[in-house]
């Protein structure tokens, strides 16, 4: 029997750079001036590299009373279940990257609606942020990083298969508004594991 081969896992970049993206010399790991941080510098040509959090965009797509959950086909967490969510990709806007991650994803147009969750997951250098999405046709087209996409009832949820806190958060953050009939932007930052 031949086994499917799995996509190959993201990586993030290094912290640390080892020459200059503008003029190739070796860097040199220091405080600047004027500065309050260690970053990676040239000493030749005076660039300095920062390094940033990584953005990650995506929606909660509501259809009646269920949200659309994707079971993830690629690393990390393989086999496990998030709302359509990646990374921002440079010259778009975060709702316009969560459209676009909800289309790869699930094969589902949405508009994205109000901010709904921000989080700061500062041990993984990354921010999370997810939109409201309002569907019209709720047909799914799962994607080449989606195993299934399913439209969850609140009871159906397999919390224990949720493959990111911050989608855990995110979804008992949305559940427990709508219990109460209003929904509020959520401010959080993630505190690293015990």
């Amino acid at each position: 029997m031949q086994q499917t081969a799995r996509p190959i896992p993201y990586f993030p970049a290094p912290r640390l750079q080892t020459f200059c993206s503008q003029c190739g010399s070796r860097l040199a790991r220091r405080i600047p001036p004027d500065d309050t941080r260690m970053r990676d510098l040239c000493e030749s040509c005076g660039a300095i590299h920062y390094q940033n959090p990584r953005m990650v965009v995506g929606t909660i797509p509501v259809w009646q009373d269920r949200v659309l959950l994707c079971k993830r086909a690629i690393e990390p967490r393989y086999g496990y279940w998030t709302l359509p969510a990646g990374f921002m990709e440079l010259g778009e806007t975060s709702a316009d990257g969560a459209r676009r991650e909800t289309l790869e994803e699930a094969g589902l147009e949405i508009v994205p609606g109000a901010l709904f969750s921000v989080i700061d997951v500062p041990q993984a250098d990354q921010v999370h942020i997810f939109f409201l999405g309002q569907v019209a046709d709720p047909t799914l087209a799962p994607g080449l990083e989606t195993l299934e996409a399913h439209w969850v009832a609140e009871a159906d949820i397999p919390w224990p298969e949720i493959a990111f806190r911050t989608v855990a958060v995110t979804l008992e953050r949305f559940f427990a508004d709508r219990r109460q009939g209003r929904f509020g932007v959520h401010y959080l930052a993630l505190p690293p594991r015990p």
